[in-house]
């Protein structure tokens, strides 16, 4: 992408500065929560843009006064060696964005094989995004859960919202997170202190929510209310308030009972199912493109093994990109950064080179 891009770039910084200092455009909260991270993101364009200009600008200075004092020629080199790092750090801006990176997420987790021990394991995963979001100043909702008798979780959804001012949001992070993820460990279900191996499913789809481009036909759903319940199955809610919407086309189910009404939790359940269809959709059109650049992180077949947690060894390892470090707890207690950075920088560096 050359000076021209950069350049159209730029006028569409400009004239979202312009328009976001128009009050009018915050009457719709929605639409100016998608400019502002529009425009935040463009800013770290123009920041890398004209910081390479201003560089070259003072290497050429720099260079027409060292042809009268040669003292200037030194700090011309230097200059010029930051030359490759601005321009570098410019190309990786320049590159074509996930259209969802301001997306907030949808997550699943599901306990797989392994019983008991899977359920804790899963429960485990939630606590670590938990953790990791709370330290990025995200909230964290969850719309339904079955919960397991030690405490861990059957299965769980999840969304997870930034605040609405950063220039990425939470899919931009999280995006790489689908599929299986194992462990290695000793269950407190195990007398004998034998290592078992279990597995939980971990699925992340953009919370698209009235920006679908999917339509759902009424005539599509079958809707069922029913009680809200506690851990256990404990009831907590004398009145039919939670909603299973089944999407009869596609199987899709989406319950949703943590909202106080019955019509709450049928408009939180349709926007998470409307965002379902939405990466459905999405998967579907991946795979028949095939000529489409296929990130090597993120695959559609989200029974992939990805990720392995050895609590003997103190273990991480990312299976994608031969990620390994041994700060399992600091990790579990949501110290993501670096298992996230180094799939971002893989899929970054597999974009630039084709």
């Amino acid at each position: 992408m050359g000076a021209p891009a950069v350049d159209a770039l730029l006028m569409e910084h400009a004239e979202l500065e312009r328009a976001l200092s128009d009050p009018a455009i915050h009457a719709d909260a929605a639409n100016a929560r998608k400019l502002g991270r529009r425009y935040a993101a463009l800013g770290q364009v123009v920041g890398a843009a004209r910081d390479l200009a201003a560089v070259r600008e003072d290497v050429a200075a720099a260079r027409e006064l060292a042809a009268e004092d040669a003292a200037f020629a030194a700090e011309a080199d230097e200059l010029a060696a930051r030359l490759p790092g601005l321009e570098t750090r410019l190309a990786e801006l320049l590159v074509p964005r996930d259209p969802h990176d301001a997306d907030d997420v949808v997550m699943e987790v599901k306990s797989g094989e392994g019983g008991e021990e899977s359920a804790l394991f899963a429960g485990d995963l939630v606590r670590m995004y938990s953790r990791y979001a709370e330290r990025q100043g995200w909230k964290v909702e969850v719309l339904d859960s079955t919960p397991s008798d030690l405490g861990g979780y059957k299965d769980i959804t999840l969304v997870l919202r930034s605040r609405g001012t950063d220039p990425d949001g939470v899919w931009a992070s999280l995006k790489f997170e689908g599929g299986v993820h194992r462990v290695q460990r000793v269950p407190v279900t195990e007398s004998q202190g034998r290592i078992h191996t279990s597995a939980a499913g971990v699925l992340v789809y953009p919370d698209t929510g009235e920006d679908a481009d999917v339509v759902i036909d009424e005539k599509d759903l079958r809707v069922d209310v029913f009680r809200s319940s506690g851990h256990g199955g404990q009831s907590v809610n004398t009145t039919d308030s939670a909603v299973r919407i089944t999407h009869l086309p596609t199987g899709l189910v989406v319950s949703c009972q943590n909202e106080r009404s019955q019509l709450q939790n049928r408009a939180r359940a349709l926007e998470v199912l409307r965002s379902r269809l939405q990466a459905l959709h999405e998967a579907e059109l991946e795979v028949t493109a095939s000529a489409e650049r296929r990130s090597q992180v993120r695959t559609v077949d989200r029974s992939e093994r990805i990720r392995t947690y050895n609590y003997p060894e103190n273990r991480i390892s990312d299976h994608r990109v031969n990620y390994k470090a041994h700060n399992l707890q600091t990790v579990l207690d949501g110290g993501l950064d670096d298992v996230l950075s180094a799939l971002t920088a893989a899929d970054r560096a597999e974009q630039l080179t084709s």
